[in-house]
């Protein structure tokens, strides 16, 4: 424990309390442009560790300091948050490693204690695309058809909203921040322009049928709401003409996922991201290349991109094993189909035979 003269000093190489370091990570990180909700993560994992590291050291927060922070005290801590998923264990441990490599470049510390605090492995996860070939067909009727369910219909909105999530592959927060001046270029050759995370900014193209919809969709806000449209105006807005927000537009795709039929086919925990996910292997399956995928979807890494090849693979294989001339050599294999009789093979068909060296 840091005595009391240091601990409590507040002149030149006073010693900072944890909470005050952490401050010091965020006021660090401003320049990054985080979104709320990234930063409400952040803030989450590491309050928790906090929470664990004041029941294990038996005081507040305010009483800790960096040099309470050893190997075996954190392994306890997150000893203490075990019961969580691995995806949340990971990404605490991702974001404490964040905290100590600040502090490491600060000189607050001489080393990151995080390497020798295991972190679990987190499976792939597989793309929670919509099920159904006709899925897509049933949700763009349903968005064009008025919204049978709603007082205030307006089909030319929804409908430019599907097709953006599902031609552009946008996550939530993409879609909400995009503005008038969004969309540039000429006609025929038009993009959007999306900020993604960390500010990270790509185009992604719009073809002119996506032209056409969102065409109708602003010409239908202007008969709404006449006047001009200001460049920095959000894309998109609610019934009243205001800037369209997270809850709204929530609500709005698992209505039109209701009205379509397929909410049953939307997998769990995914609304608008099963968009995002469901164009992403739709090019998958077209033969997209993963650097292609990883471009449009505004990746960091290829290997988050590279899921959406490795499941459609998997797809494309397990159709291809559908082939009934599967099902006939599993019969030519059986006794009791071949019963033996002379004039059929004897030997076991595409069984035991080595796979030839050179057609590898």
């Amino acid at each position: 424990m840091p005595d009391a003269t240091v601990e409590g000093s507040t002149g030149a190489g006073a010693v900072e309390s944890l909470p005050q370091l952490i401050d010091e990570f965020f006021l660090a990180r401003r320049p990054k442009k985080h979104s709320e909700h990234t930063l409400a993560a952040y803030r989450r994992d590491l309050d928790v560790i906090v929470a664990a590291l004041e029941e294990i050291l038996d005081r507040p927060g305010p009483e800790i300091f960096p040099t309470d922070l050893d190997v075996r005290t954190l392994r306890r801590a997150f000893a203490a948050i075990s019961h969580q998923s691995a995806a949340t264990i990971s990404r605490t441990w991702s974001t404490w490693n964040q905290l100590f490599s600040f502090l490491v470049a600060e000189q607050t510390i001489p080393g990151n204690p995080m390497a020798a605090i295991e972190k679990p492995r987190v499976p792939r996860s597989r793309p929670k695309a919509i099920t159904g070939d006709d899925s897509l067909h049933l949700l763009l009727m349903a968005a064009a058809g008025g919204g049978r369910t709603t007082r205030d219909p307006w089909p030319e909105r929804d409908l430019a909203i599907v097709v953006v999530l599902i031609t552009c592959g946008l996550r939530l927060a993409e879609l909400l921040e995009l503005s008038i001046r969004s969309l540039d270029g000429p006609p025929g050759e038009r993009v959007i322009g999306v900020r993604g995370k960390g500010n990270k900014e790509r185009t992604v193209p719009l073809e002119p049928e996506v032209e056409a919809v969102l065409r109708e969709y602003l010409e239908s806000r202007l008969r709404r709401f006449p006047g001009r449209l200001a460049a920095d105006a959000k894309l998109f807005v609610d019934s009243k003409g205001r800037p369209m927000q997270r809850g709204a537009l929530q609500y709005l795709v698992d209505r039109l996922y209701r009205e379509a039929g397929i909410r049953s086919r939307v997998p769990a925990g995914a609304l608008v991201h099963a968009l995002r996910h469901t164009f992403a292997t739709n090019l998958a399956r077209s033969g997209a290349s993963g650097t292609e995928l990883q471009r449009l979807l505004g990746h960091e890494s290829l290997a988050t991109t590279q899921r959406y090849v490795d499941a459609t693979a998997r797809e494309i294989r397990a159709a291809a094993r559908s082939n009934e001339a599967y099902r006939i050599l599993e019969r030519l294999d059986s006794p009791t189909e071949t019963g033996h009789d002379a004039t059929e093979p004897t030997e076991k068909v595409g069984k035991g035979a080595p796979w030839p060296a050179d057609s590898r």
